[in-house]
């Protein structure tokens, strides 16, 4: 318990509280205590003022006043309120001490320097002398009452202070540190195994934040997972398809019961193929993922790209009855890339374009201009063109949007992937648009080559 997060919490909370209730009852004390004594002493100056003023006013003179303060003192003097107004002295005109107090002696004569730190007493504009502090006033019964029931007043409001803090910490914290109780069980969860986890976002403050990032990690975490999951099945199946037909030729070869035909060494021969290049397309896409992937580079001219590709696939689509365009705008600026990479990835949307384009369509290879000096290149076709559900898929490793199309069509499922990872690795963005019954875009956008 003394370990936890809300236990600090409430501690850090309540010990806040009490340090600053503390320094606050300390100044306020010291200030009040000190305001109260400086009003204090004002007030008997005063009294000791009036009273030698009304002597002066009687007599004229301030000789004698001393004796006259310690008796008699001013009939109309509030003799309660302050009875020690002899606690001042006082110098007349001359700087010698007629009422004597503390360490000022009736007859002396006082200093230049301690008559300007006195009080200057006047009558009508003339200084008739200077008002001497000796020793401060003690507390009577009340004052002193007076002060302790500050000091109560200031103790009691730091324990009430300290129990409403305590009180609020501890509701805070429940509100606080819910947040992170639920990361807490959600995290335990996912170290578990257990990797679709999902917290409430209570507020839009930094915890709220670290919830909604940890929600969003969480759905990736779990997305890859099923990913992972998936891929491994189907390349377990893309694996098995071919071998078992090899291994079904081999043993009835070996036993007799087929005779070698050139026919079953083709068949054997291009299942090994489909085998060769989907361990390929693996290889490619975790030296993608390592950030290993090598390339090449050169400035390529993408008119030099495109026709090459072209000339590639032209016979395929002419032997499909497709026809096949090259739309290619003027100045284009070369494009710095490992060329043979990219003819790997036109090649490849190529031939996803012709499998899906009918009889009389029409496949576009084009390259315009971009914002920033980078190129477009685009494969379009008029193919039966990918459903809204599935274009957000289609980069995804192993997704088929059909799922009876199996790796007999001469798909690894991996084309797409790797033509992401290929084009990413250039510097470069690769989306596809597409629209049902009316055909597919893949769009590639590359940085043009920097020029010195």
């Amino acid at each position: 318990m003394f370990r936890s997060l809300a236990f600090k919490w409430v501690l850090t909370l309540l010990l806040t509280s009490l340090i600053g209730v503390i320094l606050v009852g300390v100044l306020a004390s010291r200030t009040t205590v000190t305001e109260f004594d400086k009003l204090r002493v004002e007030q008997a100056q005063a009294l000791f003022e009036d009273n030698v003023t009304a002597y002066y006013r009687a007599r004229g003179t301030l000789a004698g006043v001393d004796g006259w303060l310690r008796t008699e003192r001013r009939p109309d003097a509030p003799r309660d309120a302050f009875p020690k107004p002899e606690q001042f002295a006082l110098a007349d005109a001359d700087g010698i001490v007629v009422v004597g107090h503390g360490p000022f002696d009736v007859g002396e004569r006082v200093s230049a320097e301690t008559l300007e730190q006195g009080a200057p007493l006047e009558i009508d504009g003339v200084r008739i002398g200077t008002t001497l502090a000796a020793t401060a006033p003690d507390l009577d019964p009340r004052e002193q009452r007076y002060i302790e029931g500050m000091n109560r007043a200031l103790f009691v409001g730091a324990l009430g202070a300290s129990a409403a803090a305590l009180l609020v910490g501890v509701l805070l914290s429940r509100q606080f540190l819910r947040p992170l109780s639920d990361l807490t069980r959600a995290i335990t969860a996912m170290y578990r195994g257990e990797l679709d986890q999902r917290v409430e976002v209570r507020t839009r403050d930094e915890l709220g934040i670290l919830a909604q990032t940890f929600n969003e990690m969480s759905a990736a975490l779990h997305r890859a997972n099923q990913l992972r999951r998936q891929m491994t099945a189907d390349i377990a199946h893309d694996l098995r398809t071919p071998l078992t037909v090899i291994a079904g030729y081999l043993e009835a070869l070996r036993d007799g019961t087929l005779k070698p035909t050139p026919e079953r060494f083709r068949v054997m021969s291009e299942e090994t193929a489909l085998l060769h290049r989907l361990v390929e397309d693996l290889r490619t896409l975790s030296l993608a993922d390592a950030g290993e992937l090598g390339l090449m580079r050169s400035a390529t001219a993408p008119r030099e790209l495109l026709e090459r590709v072209a000339a590639s696939f032209s016979e395929s689509a002419a032997a499909r009855d497709v026809a096949l365009r090259v739309e290619i705008a003027d100045d284009l600026p070369d494009l710095h890339m490992d060329a043979e990479r990219m003819v790997q990835v036109l090649g490849n949307l190529m031939s996803n374009a012709l499998r899906h384009t009918p009889t009389g369509g029409i496949i576009t290879l084009r390259a315009r201009r971009a914002a920033g000096g980078a190129v477009e290149m685009a494969v379009t076709d008029t193919g039966s063109g990918i459903a809204p559900d599935d274009l957000p898929k289609v980069f995804e490793r192993f997704y088929r949007g059909d799922a009876s199309r199996q790796s007999v069509s001469g798909e690894s499922g991996l084309g797409l992937a790797i033509a992401r990872s290929i084009v990413e690795a250039h510097g470069g963005a690769i989306r596809a648009e597409s629209e049902l019954g009316k055909g597919t875009a893949m769009i590639l956008m590359l940085p043009g080559a920097s020029r010195s």
